[in-house]
């Protein structure tokens, strides 16, 4: 048993966060690292990913960068390697958090622009966590932590697509954690809710944002740097016996 003083010290883990270049990706990778894991930054945006990496770097963190498609199997297998190398080979911790948004009225919608959240959000989760499956250790501290929305639990107007392709990761990872148990390789989503650039259409909205601050019980929305402590937790021993799960971090929107 870890000593109670120690249970959320990552140091010696090695990360992976995907969409990590700005909003709850960089907060989580900065609180990662600061917990003491080496951290891979990765974006499809690959200079963006860099300058996150450099940043942590330059406060003494351990971390690296490298772009990653996560609809690309070949480049999830590339960014998970190099993740790997930063601690012999295995990676620790998969944040699976790569997302993006398309609103639009159901009766609007265009095939593709569903069909290209599903290949983000779910498909690019799937890759991830299956390049990252041969380097997880099986010792009980190998993670998968993936992110979805209280959109994918109660649902949103105007995101049809968002919703479906966040409740597609609740399934993936509440079957991957049935799967992987037995491996001990422990696998939880996070719901967060946060100011970021993908929330800041309604945030700046006054009628959407009125509506939406009504629905928090705290009343505002969340630093992103807020939501990375529930990641961390995720990621640590104090999380030895949680598996399945889906951790709101939202003010009490979904209770």
């Amino acid at each position: 048993m870890t000593d109670r003083t120690d249970l959320f010290d990552l140091t010696g883990r090695s990360a992976l966060v995907t969409g990590a270049a700005g909003g709850i990706g960089s907060a989580v990778a900065e609180a990662l690292a600061r917990a003491g894991a080496a951290v891979l930054v990765t974006d499809v945006d690959e200079t963006a990913a860099a300058a996150v990496a450099g940043k942590l770097s330059a406060a003494g963190l351990t971390a690296d960068s490298t772009g990653l498609d996560v609809t690309d199997r070949a480049s999830a297998d590339a960014a998970v390697s190099r993740a790997a190398a930063l601690a012999d080979g295995t990676l620790h911790i998969l944040v699976n958090n790569a997302g993006v948004t398309a609103p639009a009225m159901f009766a609007e919608m265009e095939a593709d622009a569903f069909r290209r959240l599903l290949d983000i959000h779910v498909l690019g989760s799937f890759h991830c966590a299956r390049a990252a499956l041969p380097h997880l250790p099986e010792d009980g501290r190998g993670r998968v932590i993936n992110v979805t929305s209280s959109a994918g639990i109660v649902g949103t107007l105007g995101q049809v697509n968002y919703s479906a392709a966040k409740a597609g990761i609740i399934g993936l990872t509440k079957s991957l954690a049935r799967e992987l148990a037995r491996r001990r390789i422990l696998v939880n989503a996070l719901a967060p809710l946060a100011a970021t650039p993908m929330t800041e259409t309604i945030r700046t909205n006054p009628k959407f944002a009125a509506q939406m601050l009504a629905r928090i019980p705290l009343g505002r929305w969340a630093e992103p740097a807020e939501v990375a402590g529930a990641f961390v937790f995720l990621a640590s021993d104090a999380a030895s016996f949680i598996t399945g799960q889906v951790l709101p971090v939202d003010g009490g929107m979904v209770m």
